[in-house]
């Protein structure tokens, strides 16, 4: 048994490293998400003017998950000063727990778009088979660079991947 968790352990980390480095400029797919109000959006409507996005998939019971957004948390708004960038929190809660997500957000004084993907609609159609996943999106839609899990110091990883394509 122990044998294949390990094998599960380094194929999930080598097909992780692998779509992190070659991700290949794969288009933003479209599905519908809600508000913490209730609306209904569209992912295809996710815009920054030209800007990159972070999509960051979570779930109010992932500790990991918040640890990392905590700490994007804590970059944020020097991050945005810096390269534009804009964070997106797909929270992929279903309806028995997704009364939980404004509270969480609210408490950890989290400032940034958080969105509500109940269906999982669009965490099939992103290919996030767990969370924390997390997204760059470059100015013109097209997703760049992915990362599945969080270490402490994986922001700073994060962050430097934001600036390659913020300064080409």
């Amino acid at each position: 048994m122990r044998k294949i968790i390990c094998i599960l352990f380094l194929l999930n980390l080598i097909s992780t490293i692998s779509l992190a480095q070659n991700n290949g400029g794969r288009a933003l797919p479209s599905a519908d998400l809600k508000t913490t109000d209730g609306k209904t959006v569209s992912s295809s409507k996710f815009n920054n003017n030209g800007k990159p996005i972070i999509i960051s998939f979570w779930a109010t019971w992932c500790k990991p998950c918040k640890k990392e957004l905590d700490a994007i948390s804590e970059n944020y708004e020097e991050w945005q000063k810096e390269t534009g960038v804009k964070l997106i929190a797909i929270s992929i809660d279903d309806s028995r727990s997704s009364g939980k997500v404004v509270t969480d957000s609210k408490s950890h004084g989290w400032d940034f778009e958080i969105y509500l993907d109940q269906n999982q609609d669009f965490k099939r159609a992103m290919n996030v088979n767990n969370v924390p996943h997390t997204f760059i999106v470059n100015g013109k839609g097209e997703i760049v660079w992915q990362h599945n899990s969080y270490a402490d110091g994986d922001e700073d990883h994060l962050y430097e991947e934001l600036k390659k394509i913020t300064t080409n």
